[in-house]
């Protein structure tokens, strides 16, 4: 289901808090393209898009576009006082070389073991995988920002994907419009709720199995 642009930024404010300083960053197209405006000025981080820029900043306001500096979405951005451009090449060789110390992607679906599914649903039309897979398998950490349903109401977050797989246990969080979260030795574990959903709103609108943190919090968006 879609969400209106006040809970996107809201989404998009709760994965900046996992952008650590000095990190590379590589951003998804969507929601996670809304990162940079959360984090604050001068704040040490690197975002790189794989369509050749090193150093993308915030999005530009309203009539500063530069027609010719976009996102991989194809979104106007900013670049940041040191950044530059490469081509493509450059660009995929860092992420294939193990570079990017996160990457915060949207989904299709995502298993209860971390597989990705996000780039095609059969007999639709796409213009290609783009660095999908290259991301969910090099990164060294992979956080998923999705809504918790599809259009039909149905969960993303499920056993098993039944959509074409980008990578395998690949994603160590997730991050969607209802909770928080992580994966880890093959263990979806659930670590946030946000309000106003409870614990069996959860439970009734998802597929994956999942057990609770110990330190499961409730909060405010």
């Amino acid at each position: 289901m879609g969400m209106g642009n006040e809970l996107k930024d809201k989404l998009a404010k709760r994965a900046a808090l996992e952008v650590k300083e000095h990190m590379i960053v590589n951003l998804g197209i969507g929601i996670p393209s809304l990162v940079p405006n959360h984090l604050p000025p001068g704040f040490p981080v690197v975002f790189q898009s794989e369509n050749g820029i090193i150093g993308m900043g915030p999005s530009p306001g309203e009539g500063k576009e530069d027609e010719n500096l976009c996102n991989a979405g194809g979104f106007p951005v900013s670049l940041m006082k040191g950044g530059c451009y490469t081509d493509s090449s450059i660009a995929f060789a860092m992420i294939r070389r193990g570079k990017i110390d996160l990457t915060i992607l949207g989904s299709l679906q995502v298993s209860e073991k971390g597989d990705i599914a996000n780039w095609i649903i059969p007999g639709k039309k796409v213009p290609g995988m783009g660095g999908a897979t290259e991301l969910a398998s090099r990164a060294k950490k992979v956080i998923v920002l999705m809504t918790h349903l599809d259009k039909s109401g149905e969960s993303k977050i499920v056993r098993e994907c039944t959509l074409p797989l980008t990578a395998r246990s690949c994603v160590s969080m997730i991050i969607t419009d209802r909770a928080v979260f992580t994966i880890e030795n093959d263990q979806l574990i659930l670590c946030e709720i946000f309000n106003p959903y409870t614990l069996q709103d959860i439970k009734e609108s998802t597929d994956a199995r999942y057990t609770l943190s110990s330190c499961l919090k409730y909060i405010r968006l």
